[in-house]
C-alpha cells in the first residue's frame, strides 16, 4: 500500500482498485464494525454480518454480509473521493455507524430469510419489487422512519425495512418516544417483536461470499470517478434565461460586480446550503452552479449593489430549482 500513497493524484487515478492492496484490518472502520457487533451482542444476537471492501455500500441478495466503499479504508482515498465528488457517504463516525446499522439490516434479512415472511410483506411490501433507478419522496410522510438522508426508507420496501431496523438497533434512538404518534411506529413495534423471536438463534444462511471485492475490481480510479460523475449528470436542473435575469437584474458597469464573479465567491456556501435544504448531491449542485456561471458570462449579467439581497436571491432560487424539480418528478433522488 505504501507505494501508491506517495504518488500524485494524477498518477494515483491510473491505479486499479485491485492493486491498492486495501484491507479493513487496523482501520477506524474495523473498530466501528466491532462497535456494531457489540450493539448486536447487547441485543442478544448470535448473528454477525461479515464485511468486505468494494466500490460502494451494498448487500447482495442472499448474502448475510455487506460491502463497504474502499475509500473509507484510507485517509488519502477519502480526500480523493471528496476532491472528485465534493462529498462521500460515511464522512463522519456517526454517519458510518448509521450506514453500518442499515446494511446490517439487509444482511440480517438475508441470514434469516425474513423478507419471505408474510408478516414482513404486510408491513413493508415485497422485497422482490424491482429497484427503481430513482424515487420521488414525500418529505412530510410519517409512514416511514428518518435515519439516512434523502428519506431513503421511501425508496423501496427493502430499504424501508433496513431503515426501520437501523433506528430500532441504535441504542440512542429513543424510537418509542420519537415516533410515538407516527404510523411508522407499527413497523418499529413489528421489528421489536420479530427480533425477540430470533435473538440467540444461529441463522440458516451462513455463506461468507464476497461480491465485487476490491481484490477483483480491475477498473482504475479514473474510470471509477468518470462513471460516477456521468451518472450524476443525468436530468440536471438548469435555470431559464428569465430566471437568471431575475436574480441578476443589474445593468453592466464598473459599479456592479459581474454575476459570474459573484457566484464564484459564494459557490462553496451555496453548495452547502442547497445540499442541506434539498438533500441533493453536492456534485450535482456544483454542476448547476457551473452552468449558471457560464451562462451569466454569455449574457453579461451583473449583480445588484445590494450584495446580501443578491446572495439571498441566488441561494433561494437554487433551493427552489432543486425542490421544484423534485416535486415535479423531472429530478428524482437516485437509489
Amino acid at each position: 500500500m505504501t507505494s501508491w500513497t506517495r504518488r500524485s493524484d494524477e498518477h494515483l487515478l491510473d491505479t486499479r482498485l485491485c492493486d491498492l492492496g486495501l484491507t479493513l484490518a487496523g482501520t477506524k472502520l474495523q473498530k466501528e464494525i466491532e462497535a456494531l457487533y457489540r450493539e448486536l451482542e447487547n441485543r442478544g444476537f448470535v448473528f454477525r454480518p461479515h464485511t468486505w471492501l468494494s466500490d460502494c455500500w451494498f448487500c447482495p441478495d442472499g448474502v448475510p454480509g455487506f460491502a463497504i466503499p474502499f475509500y473509507l479504508a484510507h485517509p488519502r482515498l477519502m480526500r480523493l473521493e471528496k476532491a472528485h465528488m465534493l462529498e462521500f457517504d460515511g464522512n463522519t463516525a456517526e454517519s458510518r455507524m448509521k450506514l453500518l446499522r442499515h446494511e446490517t439490516a439487509h444482511a440480517l434479512a438475508n441470514a434469516f430469510r425474513l423478507h419471505l415472511k408474510q408478516s414482513w410483506r404486510r408491513r413493508f411490501g415485497r422485497a422482490s419489487k424491482v429497484y427503481p433507478e430513482s424515487y420521488l419522496p414525500r418529505p412530510y410522510s410519517r409512514n416511514y422512519v428518518l435515519h439516512l438522508d434523502n428519506w431513503y426508507a421511501q425508496s423501496h420496501p427493502a430499504e424501508d425495512w433496513a431503515e426501520t431496523f437501523a433506528v430500532w438497533l441504535d441504542p440512542d434512538s429513543r424510537w418509542r418516544e420519537k415516533y410515538r404518534d407516527w404510523p411508522a411506529l407499527k413497523k418499529l413495534n413489528y421489528v421489536d417483536g420479530r427480533m425477540k423471536e430470533i435473538v440467540g438463534h444461529s441463522p440458516p444462511v451462513r455463506t461468507k461470499k464476497q461480491i465485487e471485492s476490491t481484490t477483483t475490481l480491475r477498473i482504475t480510479l479514473r474510470e471509477y470517478y468518470a462513471e460516477k460523475q456521468t451518472r450524476l449528470q443525468q436530468d440536471l436542473p438548469r435555470f431559464h434565461e428569465q430566471q437568471l435575469r431575475q436574480i441578476f437584474p443589474a445593468a453592466g458597469g464598473r459599479k456592479n460586480e459581474r454575476a459570474a464573479h459573484f457566484i464564484r465567491r459564494l459557490r462553496r456556501e451555496a453548495i452547502t446550503t442547497v445540499a442541506r435544504w434539498t438533500s441533493d448531491s453536492r456534485y450535482r449542485i456544483h454542476l448547476t452552479i457551473e452552468d449558471m456561471i457560464h451562462r451569466c458570462e454569455e449574457m453579461n449579467l451583473h449583480a445588484s449593489r445590494d450584495r446580501e439581497e443578491t446572495k439571498v436571491a441566488l441561494i433561494a432560487s437554487l433551493v427552489m430549482l432543486y425542490m421544484g424539480s423534485l416535486r415535479s418528478g423531472t429530478s428524482r433522488l437516485a437509489v
